[in-house]
């Protein structure tokens, strides 16, 4: 378990679902999580949606900062917002142990070539 700054605490659970529903579940777990916090109208995760649904991450006390900081790190276009392969790649990056399966994945493909 990871601790993210004041009383939140992390725990990785994204090896053990890839092993439980394999990459397909997995993605389509990902997708609904990103429906679930994305902004109906314009179909992406923008800060006002993200603010409002912080409380079902159990973030509810996070502040405007740190909700703009989220975004950013997920933003790989810079329109400020998430787009859903945006919010997918993010949560990916944001396991470690997930990056290091990613590895050795691509090691062992490399290594067949």
């Amino acid at each position: 378990m990871a601790k993210l700054g004041r009383d939140v605490v992390f725990e990785d659970l994204f090896p053990s679902m890839v092993e439980k529903l394999g990459a397909e579940g997995f993605l389509k777990e990902l997708s609904n999580g990103f429906r679930m916090l994305m902004d109906e109208k314009r179909e992406v995760i923008t800060f006002e949606s993200l603010k409002k649904n912080s409380e079902l991450l159990g973030l509810k006390d996070m502040s405007d900062d740190e909700v703009m900081c989220m975004l950013r790190e997920g933003d790989l276009d810079g329109d400020g917002c998430l787009n859903e392969m945006e919010f997918c790649v993010l949560m990916v990056r944001l396991s470690p142990d997930l990056m290091d399966i990613s590895r050795m994945w691509l090691e062992e493909t490399l290594a067949k070539l």
